[in-house]
């Protein structure tokens, strides 16, 4: 396996872990101001899930580096 497939997948294996987290979190959140937060950040969380498993880049940092990896790696 290469060192891009590797970091990529450990990248979406922790984005995956904090995507549950922040959904248990919710789940029993209590405050409203505390529940906003949380839901803009889970779904940036999917967002960037999302954008990792397509491998669309949409101006993350990360993301671009894991596409171009990719890239190189199919040519």
């Amino acid at each position: 396996m290469s060192l891009q497939k590797v970091s990529s997948d450990g990248r979406l294996e922790q984005l995956t872990e904090l995507r549950d987290i922040l959904a248990t979190s919710i789940d029993e959140c209590d405050s409203m101001r505390d529940l906003a937060s949380l839901s803009r950040q889970y779904r940036e969380t999917i967002r960037e899930i999302e954008s990792i498993e397509s491998g669309e880049d949409d101006g993350d940092e990360i993301a671009s580096i894991i596409l171009r990896h990719r890239k190189s790696d199919s040519d």
